[in-house]
């Protein structure tokens, strides 16, 4: 089983307007709320793709209710803890204005809140995959990914990370099997800018030094790189299409991967379907289909 942990979801307001202007009256002219979060988006995506999967986290007040719902419409399992005070975030994204977003900041989540959340964790088994991915409230100590890893050590749970900075760095000890950052992010770990396929492969054998098993860096338009376990290094430019909406395209992309490692344990199959998966989001409206994923995964030339 997969299971995706989503500390700080949302509901995301995504709306669309003609000639926004400051401190005027402004309409949308289009307008989509849907749930949000790293580990919801690689839920949803896993979901697209038939893998069964289970989203875990935090909810709380009516948004969260909201939330919730909107996820069983979507028809993923979900086991959220539903906390006593606050309510859950709404990020207003503005689709037309270069990603531009307004995030809320969420609830509060106490030490015990956070104790039943690794109670639930502890019940996984071998050969499961947990997903932890995003940011967390500020409430929450910043040890807490590694906190998690340190709890699950040695079950045999191959864990996957979708983090920026200490998040990402303090898991690293525990064999983390994919670590995905994209190119700013691995350059800001090592104080450099990484603009090319091949200048981001040298940083990522870092990673690996440091411990992570494979490497996944996402690059935009520029497309992706895998730097793997077995000594592989796979480099694909991003495939031609029109970008339509860059939000979750590297959450799914981690999706992408992961099913196409449940399916037949082949990196060169996961590398491809991450880059389909991602590219598929970004060139729609909503998070990629199966149809969508495997079209650009049957048409597109892999180098």
């Amino acid at each position: 089983m997969i299971y995706t942990v989503t500390f700080n979801p949302s509901l995301d307001y995504i709306i669309s307007m003609k000639d926004f202007q400051l401190g005027k009256t402004n309409r949308t002219c289009a307008e989509q709320m849907l749930p949000g979060g790293k580990g919801i988006n690689v839920s949803t995506v896993l979901h697209n793709l038939d893998i069964e999967n289970t989203a875990l986290g935090f909810t709380a007040g009516f948004t969260g209710k909201e939330l919730l719902r909107k996820m069983k419409d979507i028809g993923f399992q979900s086991d959220f803890i539903h906390l006593d005070h606050g309510c859950s975030r709404i990020n207003i994204k503005l689709k037309d204005f270069d990603g531009t977003e307004i995030n809320g900041q969420g609830p509060s989540i106490n030490q015990e809140a956070i104790r039943k959340l690794i109670k639930k964790l502890e019940k996984l088994q071998p050969g499961d995959i947990l997903v932890l991915a995003g940011s967390i409230p500020e409430s929450m100590p910043d040890s807490i990914y590694r906190d998690i890893l340190s709890t699950l050590d040695g079950r045999g749970i191959l864990y996957v990370v979708d983090a920026t900075k200490n998040l990402l760095l303090n898991v690293l000890e525990y064999h983390p099997f994919l670590i995905k950052p994209n190119n700013h992010e691995l350059g800001e770990i090592f104080h450099i800018t990484l603009a090319t396929r091949d200048e981001v492969v040298p940083y990522a054998r870092k990673l690996q030094e440091k411990g992570a098993r494979n490497v996944l860096v996402s690059m935009a338009g520029e497309g992706a790189v895998l730097v793997a376990e077995n000594g592989e290094v796979h480099m694909q430019p991003a495939p031609k299409g029109t970008l339509v909406n860059a939000v979750g395209a590297g959450d799914s992309m981690v999706a992408g991967f992961v099913a196409g490692w449940v399916q037949k344990q082949n990196y060169h199959h996961a590398f491809h379907m991450g880059i389909s998966a991602g590219s598929a989001s970004a060139f729609s409206d909503l998070l990629a289909s199966k149809e969508e994923i495997y079209k650009i995964y049957n048409t597109i030339v892999f180098e």
